[in-house]
């Protein structure tokens, strides 16, 4: 047995805990960091973990924060935007409504092969001088107390036993949920849904599936397969994603009350439910049946939990923490929010300063920005095959990201209490804002006219909208900060004025008189035509 003790112990070598371990080494070029990975590297390409597509948020922090752009331009797919068809029982995607952008958007993301990308996180936690040992299995630990070192037990592939002291202890086990389930912190967070996924060793060209010239004309370049795909529906939505092995992600998320998972647990059962709810993906996958790489579910996948960072020099990261949705891809959204929130408190550790004022403060601000994302889901799956609605919602949410949670990452201001303090009034009215539209788009879909018109919605075509994305990578001083995240509040206030209007006068005098207190709206962004 060995006993060593260490600054900071991560259990978890995924992509949580490798790119907390790197964050930390950028930080805190002194630090001693051991990462604990119980899979043995290499890991397989592809069929590994799901969890693919990445955001603005998650794309800055690996390319920008972590300095691996040249890894995600080189080894991984530059995405086409998120793609939205509402193609619920149609075989032809051309003769529905989708959603989606003619060109790329200035501010990139990009389609992760998770086997690929951990093989390099882990070789780069190891060239950067960090302790990342793999294949091993953590036995047990125990919590320090009243500012005792932590102590983790662990044994090693060749099984010898090895006791490691650590003043940081920092969870990243996924959903083993080490820290969260010992110390009880599991919370049910109200959002009932499921998910399926299977990889296949094929491209699938989704770009293939259609000959109609106007269809394959709207994008420029024809690359529709780069981009996170959607296959809509009521309850429910079906995801392509491709990887730059060459292997394809397929998944099905959906109500649970509205597709129950035994209806497609299986992958037989899966490839039965495309047939009749997505025809033109199940010929796809039915003719590449003989490269399926793997396949699993989750059942009720969406949890909070009640901590995530203690002035007992603890933390949680990832879904060792909390996990909202895959819809729009939050998931390493908020490992990097998490992971910059726990730099801070190591930094302030680090200068002899008390955690514990900082640490309620930074879980206060995760916790907010993980509710108002939670309202994006929960309840909401109902609307997703309605193309009249969940494009306008679409919008919405993005914008919602797009002016506030994506300004304050990407001009490093997460812990900013004085900027917060000033901003309260706007930031309260932007968060307020969002509470109320998510209902508002369940009502409106109950009285829409379910229309689903042969159209593409060119997301490039709305100038504020296009413009928001382009400048999200501004230098902001102080002040321009302020000013911005100012006018974004203004034009959120005004873009939910626009869109009661159009529900309006889709839905009839129902809607008419609801949130009628934003017709002082001073900006009107406007919308794609009525169909």
């Amino acid at each position: 047995m060995s006993d060593t003790t260490h600054d900071a112990v991560i259990l978890g070598g995924g992509l949580a805990g490798l790119c907390l371990a790197l964050q930390l080494r950028g930080e805190f070029p002194q630090l001693d960091i051991v990462v604990l990975e119980r899979r043995a590297h290499p890991l397989p390409p592809a069929a590994h973990k799901v969890g693919e597509s990445t955001v603005e948020i998650a794309a800055h922090y690996l390319a920008d924060t972590l300095g691996l752009r040249e890894h995600l331009e080189s080894a991984h797919i530059r995405k086409f935007g998120f793609r939205f068809f509402f193609s619920d029982g149609c075989s032809d995607l051309a003769a529905v409504t989708e959603l989606g952008v003619s060109q790329v958007l200035p501010t990139p993301s990009y389609q992760l092969d998770r086997g690929i990308f951990e093989n390099f996180l882990g070789a780069e936690a190891r060239r950067r001088g960090i302790d990342f040992r793999d294949g091993v299995r953590v036995n047990r630990f125990t919590l320090g107390q009243h500012g005792a070192a932590h102590s983790v037990q662990c044994s090693d592939a060749d099984g010898r036993a090895h006791t490691l002291g650590a003043r940081w202890l920092l969870d990243a086990s996924g959903r083993a949920g080490m820290l969260r389930r010992r110390l009880e912190l599991t919370r049910d967070n109200g959002h009932r849904a499921n998910a399926v996924w299977f990889r296949l060793d094929d491209r699938i060209a989704i770009d293939g599936w259609c000959d109609d010239s106007d269809w394959q004309g709207r994008c420029t370049p024809p690359e529709r397969w780069r981009s996170t795909n959607h296959l809509c529906g009521p309850g429910y939505w079906a995801w392509l994603i491709p990887l730059a092995s060459g292997a394809h992600s397929v998944g099905i998320v959906a109500d649970a009350g509205m597709h129950p998972i035994e209806t497609m647990h299986s992958f037989e059962h899966a490839q039965a439910w495309l047939g009749v709810h997505q025809p033109a993906l199940a010929r796809a996958v039915a003719a590449r049946r003989h490269t399926l790489l793997d396949f699993a579910f989750f059942r009720d996948y969406s949890y909070s939990c009640a901590r995530m960072f203690s002035a007992d020099r603890w933390a949680l990261t990832g879904e060792a923490g909390a996990f909202l949705d895959p819809f729009y891809s939050p998931g390493s959204d908020f490992i990097a929010i998490a992971n910059t929130y726990i730099c801070r408190l190591v930094g302030l550790d680090l200068g002899g300063r008390a955690l514990s004022a900082p640490a309620r403060l930074f879980e206060r601000l995760f916790f907010s920005f993980y509710r108002s994302t939670l309202a994006l889901y929960r309840g909401q799956y109902p609307l997703f095959g309605n193309a009249e609605v969940l494009p306008i919602k679409v919008i919405w949410d993005y914008a919602y990201y797009w002016g506030v949670l994506c300004q304050l990452m990407f001009q490093q201001r997460l812990d900013d209490a004085a900027l917060f303090a000033d901003l309260a009034p706007e930031l309260e009215l932007a968060q307020a804002l969002n509470q109320r539209m998510q209902p508002f788009f369940l009502r409106w879909h109950a009285l829409s006219h379910g229309r689903n018109p042969r159209a593409m919605l060119d997301q490039r075509e709305l100038p504020w909208f296009a413009r928001m994305n382009a400048t999200l990578h501004d230098a902001l001083d102080d002040a321009a900060l302020r000013a911005r995240l100012r006018e974004n509040v203004a034009l959120l206030e005004g873009l939910a004025a626009t869109i009661v209007e159009r529900a309006v006068a889709d839905g009839g005098g129902a809607l008419r008189g609801e949130m009628h207190d934003l017709a002082r709206a001073r900006q009107r962004p406007v919308l794609f035509a009525a169909a």
